[in-house]
């Protein structure tokens, strides 16, 4: 008999809470429940670098990090050391162009180094943002470095918990799979140290670029740009590139349309509710075998910072909107091409004798 209860409550349980029982389920509603709730948080709120804290939450919930659960907090000392590392670059460095880019091209490498060996990613990706974020904010106005530092590791812890909560209300259901955690490969990896290199040599140029000629407006398009290197695949070659310029344009025509609705109707709740149902068609791609399924993330990513950097900055709808989306979409053009130019030119292998 008791058999028979346990059997009945399962069943009313998977019926009302289907998360429970299925994975691809509890990834949905995990992600589009945590993404909404970053997302209405920075727009009800707007703080400087709100963005920050949708855009990390998006890229956390979208994979499945080792190591990174709710019993385990300390990833919230990362963003410690990630706001030292780019208050550094800020007030020591910045000022001296030459030693800023070569150091800026060591610290590149040496995160992307980190990652393909295995190490946090939750740790580099902070990093990465810290050090590419905060010496742009505050180049028209230095004397706010510490200020900017102090909102950037707000909105990274708050992205932190956020992620955490999620976890614990949509956990995977037992017996699932865990996440593949290979472990930090300690010492000298060739292949780690390539694949490092042709990352660095892809988004060095672009962030010099930007930073050279002060082009804060363009700071959207370099941390977009950065991120999508973190999941491009330069083996893929131009395919890659194409893929990704289409997940991206996925996601800068989701911005015109929930921007056009929310200009249509500036209401709070029916902001919530919007972006609910936009998460969730964003999340069925994500965690589906669809080819776009590995950008699409970067594609819900631009449409939030896209929407967040805008809402309430005027009515200047195409010059907010559609030329940043256009910028975007060019920038995952540039990153899937040159990833597969500098693959092919510069570490070709060579051909068997």
């Amino acid at each position: 008999m008791s058999t028979e209860a346990s059997a009945t409550v399962a069943g009313r349980s998977s019926r009302f809470f289907p998360w429970t029982t299925d994975l691809r389920t509890a990834q949905i509603a995990r992600f589009t429940v945590g993404t909404t709730a970053a997302a209405v948080l920075a727009f009800a709120y707007a703080w400087p670098l709100s963005f920050v804290c949708p855009l990390l939450t998006i890229v956390f919930l979208s994979k499945k990090i080792p190591g990174f659960t709710h019993r385990e907090w300390y990833p919230i000392a990362y963003v410690l050391g990630a706001m030292a590392l780019g208050l550094t670059f800020t007030l020591f460095l910045h000022p001296y162009p030459v030693v800023f880019v070569l150091m800026l091209g060591l610290v590149f490498f040496n995160i992307y180094y980190f990652i393909n060996r295995h190490g946090s990613f939750v740790f580099a990706l902070i990093c990465l943002l810290s050090v590419l974020i905060l010496p742009m904010m505050t180049t028209a106005h230095e004397e706010l470095a510490i200020v900017f530092a102090l909102y950037f590791g707000f909105s990274a812890a708050l992205a932190i918990v956020i992620f955490i909560i999620a976890n614990v209300l949509f956990p995977d259901p037992p017996g699932s799979p865990g996440p593949t955690d290979a472990g930090f490969q300690r010492g000298y990896s060739e292949v780690a140290a390539k694949a490092s290199l042709k990352s660095t040599l892809v988004i060095l140029p672009l962030v010099v670029l930007f930073n050279a000629f002060e082009l804060t407006g363009g700071l959207l398009v370099v941390i977009y740009a950065a991120i999508l290197s973190l999941a491009a695949e330069s083996s893929a070659g131009w395919n890659a590139g194409v893929t990704m310029f289409r997940a991206t344009l996925m996601g800068a025509a989701a911005t015109v349309v929930v921007y056009a609705l929310l200009v249509a109707v500036p209401e709070m709740h029916f902001l919530t509710i919007l972006w609910l149902v936009t998460m969730l068609i964003f999340a069925r791609i994500i965690f589906s075998d669809h080819p776009l399924s590995k950008y699409a993330g970067s594609g819900a990513t631009a449409m939030t910072v896209l929407v967040a950097t805008s809402l309430g900055a005027g009515a200047d709808y195409f010059d907010k909107i559609v030329i940043r989306a256009m910028l975007i979409a060019l920038a995952a053009l540039y990153v899937g091409f040159a990833l597969a130019i500098v693959d092919r030119y510069l570490f070709r292998e060579s051909e068997p004798g």
